[in-house]
């Protein structure tokens, strides 16, 4: 053994005891027992419990899987700091990062750009597709650290940040300048059904005595005729527990439905079409000066759809002076129309996995759903709050 051995060895055997509290120790004796705790700090809590019970420096490094010297380091920076401290690395230690936060500002403004303008066909990047561009062009921009950045480092770098350019969020831009106000008008009306509808509820109040109604109004598009190629298979008890279809089908065409829903019955008024044109809308308000009293006054609530002020339905309207008041939403404000509600539970209802033999089939049976639903008709409300006599500021709620 050398000199400088030798003088090492008569330095370790010298060390004073190490001394811990009853916690310390407990948390010591948690840590060996530990299956979750990080490997290093199970080491060094076998060294410190190890040396405190007196065993010896090469009887602890066998056991902990270490050299002497690393376990003499480890017992030096307890005695000096206690042994729960020490069980993590001092501050400043280990290797520096190669990947410094200049380069991890290049690889995010990379992934903020859009890929086509620089030379990309992608309209989105991939992770695969961003790595690639970065260790290519990562030297050429002052970052050779990231020549071998892989996916998982590029990755790791958008995780932190919290940049995603491979997805994409939609979001609906307000095209409408005069949204508040329009919303506003439509608010208006459906607090003054609501009034109305109060009113005939009283004992004093009959139906006869209106001479008004308003409805919602909408077209459902795209209703999909779908004809089985195969039998239909019916639920068997004890057998087969779901209605059986094979998996291909024919598609027959489509229809469109124009609705509207009187917000003081909740009966609904439907016209099953091939299209929604304006020949169809004023086809369908035909059918709704029909369906009421020639001296009463028809108020629709309707969207911006261009059949819905056509040259064709501003010339219906003008042979029938004083019958129709039309109410707008907001552009992109269909959700204030309440006939969309109407919508969305015949789609979850009868219209739900329909199966048709024909495009009529399809219309009987829009029809006969809606005829049972207008036998208990359900009066749609919108309920909202009004702070300060200000309708343009309104909480909303359906």
């Amino acid at each position: 053994m050398t000199y400088f051995c030798k003088k090492m060895a008569m330095t370790y055997k010298n060390r004073s005891a190490l001394i811990c509290g009853e916690a310390e120790k407990a948390e010591l004796q948690r840590l060996v027992k530990s299956r979750t705790a990080e490997r290093r700090h199970v080491q060094r809590a076998q060294i410190f419990l190890g040396y405190m019970e007196g065993k010896s420096i090469s009887g602890i490094a066998t056991e902990v899987g270490l050299t002497r010297q690393s376990v003499y380091e480890a017992i030096d920076k307890a005695l000096a700091f206690g042994p729960i401290e020490a069980l993590s690395d001092l501050s400043g230690r280990g290797a520096p990062a190669e990947i410094t936060d200049e380069d991890k500002a290049w690889v995010l403004s990379v992934a903020c750009q859009s890929p086509k303008t620089i030379g990309y066909a992608n309209e989105l990047w991939t992770i695969s597709l961003l790595a690639e561009y970065i260790r290519n062009n990562s030297k050429a921009n002052g970052h050779p650290s990231l020549q071998k950045a892989g996916k998982s480092v590029i990755h790791g770098i958008l995780t932190h940040a919290g940049i995603k350019p491979h997805k994409i969020s939609y979001y609906l831009e307000r095209r409408d300048e005069q949204f508040e106000e329009k919303m506003a008008q439509v608010l208006a009306v459906y607090k003054e059904v609501e009034i109305i509808n109060k009113s005939l509820s009283t004992a004093n109040t009959n139906e006869g005595d209106r001479k008004t109604t308003t409805i919602s109004y909408d077209e459902k598009p795209g209703i999909q005729a779908i004809k089985n190629i195969a039998v239909q298979l019916l639920p068997v008890v004890g057998a087969h527990p779901t209605l059986g279809r094979d998996y291909e089908y024919k598609r027959l065409g489509t229809l469109s439905l124009l609705a509207g829903i009187d917000l003081h019955t909740g009966v609904v008024i439907p016209l099953v079409d091939e299209k929604h044109r304006s020949a169809e809308f004023v086809k369908f308000l035909k059918k709704v000066s029909e369906t009421y009293p020639d001296d009463w006054k028809i108020r629709l609530i309707l969207d911006n759809h261009s059949a819905h002020k056509s040259k064709e339905t501003m010339q219906y309207l003008s042979t029938v002076p004083g019958k129709f008041e039309l109410v707008f939403t907001p552009t992109h404000g269909s959700w204030l129309n309440m006939i969309e509600m109407f919508f969305s539970k015949i789609s979850r209802t009868f219209l739900r996995q329909i199966r048709v033999e024909s495009k009529k089939e399809l219309k009987d049976r829009i029809y006969q759903g809606i005829e049972k639903l207008n036998q208990e008709p359900v009066v749609f409300r919108w309920k909202y709050k009004i702070e300060d006599e200000k309708i343009g500021s309104v909480k909303m709620s359906t």
